[in-house]
This record gives structure tokens, sequence and C-alpha cells, in this order.
């Protein structure tokens, strides 16, 4: 059985637009509340999270963040995106790379709706020279033992949202080859990796 090829070069960056370093959350009026929001799957990407929250997010991108001790996987299975969607699992000799959003209070249900399946974990990141504390994300609550692969669509939007951000190279090649690899295996199982 032979695998379709896919291409192995990173999508390149717009020339105009090298990545979103925007300021701090410039649409958040200063005595509205808020909370800082690490994502580090498909919403990295400010177009695909807006298609949940309704509202433009690219203001409110603070920059890249880094989270140590933890380590990225495919540990839940969307019934929504039919495949494998990403977690993050605590591991000390790894960290994982994203995007620090700060984000109006009144997103955050529409938030909560889009990640079910996952509960609110805080946790500490570094973004920009910083360290930001009481920082939300999102786990996965019924984590399975084994990784399911992403879809073609998951795959790109998480791709799309890593490079278009700006993380380092590497991160975004590793994880390129992290979700081609699952998907290769799921490939020779004769899984089907068609989108919803």
């Amino acid at each position: 059985m032979q695998f379709p090829a896919r291409s192995t070069q990173l999508p390149s960056r717009p020339s105009s637009h090298p990545s979103l370093q925007l300021p701090v959350a410039s649409s958040v009026h200063p005595a509205e509340p808020w909370f800082y929001y690490f994502a580090y799957g498909s919403c990295m990407c400010p177009v695909d999270l807006k298609r949940s929250l309704g509202e433009s997010t690219h203001d409110w991108v603070v920059g890249t963040a880094t989270l140590e001790g933890y380590r990225l996987g495919f540990f839940r299975r969307s019934q929504r995106r039919n495949c494998g969607v990403l977690d993050i699992v605590q591991d000390a000799n790894s960290q994982v790379e994203g995007v620090l959003y700060r984000l109006p209070d009144r997103v955050s249900h529409r938030l909560d709706e889009r990640e079910e399946g996952y509960c609110h974990e805080l946790i500490e990141v570094n973004c920009q020279g910083q360290r930001y504390s009481q920082v939300r994300t999102y786990t996965v609550i019924e984590k399975l033992l084994e990784e399911h692969a992403p879809n073609d669509w998951y795959f790109s939007v998480v791709l799309r949202g890593a490079i278009t951000c700006g993380l380092p190279e590497q991160y975004c090649w590793n994880l390129f080859n992290h979700m081609h690899q699952l998907q290769r295996q799921a490939y020779c199982q004769g899984e089907s990796l068609r989108s919803a």
C-alpha cells in the first residue's frame, strides 16, 4: 500500500504580514473584564477562532508564547470534526508553543462551547520576555490512551495558525511531522480521515 505524497514544504508567511505580533488587546475596553487565554491547537489561527466567537480576534493577540512542562498529543477524538484533536499533557522535558490572547469576558461562554470535551486549566506562559500567570487553557477531560490522527482540514488549520502567528520554524516542522506520521499510521490501518 502506498501512502499518498504530502508536500514537505511548509507554507510561507505572507510577505506583507510576517507574523501577528499585534498590540495587546486594543479592542478590549480598559474597563471591560478580560482574561488571558493560551491557544495551542486550531485556536492559534485568529480566523478560525473568529468563527466560534463571532468577533474579529486579531486585535486580541498578545503574541507567541511558550508553556514549559507540557507536550502536545492527539488524545481526543472529536465527533464534530471527525478526527483526532490536540491536547496537552504534563511532561517535564517538553514545552508547547502557542498563541497568547487577551479576551473579553463576554466571549468566555462561546469559547467554552467551542472547547466541548475540554476543561479549564490555569497555567503560566512566557510571552515576549514576560511571564504571564493565571492564563486559561483547555485540556481534554477524558484522555484516550492512544493518539488519533487529525484529518486534512484540522491539520491545515493548526499548521496555518502556527505559521501565521510566527511560532519557531523548527517547532512548526515538528508539528507537521507529528501530524503527518499520525495520518500515515491511520492510512496504513485503513482509517478514514474525511472531514465531518
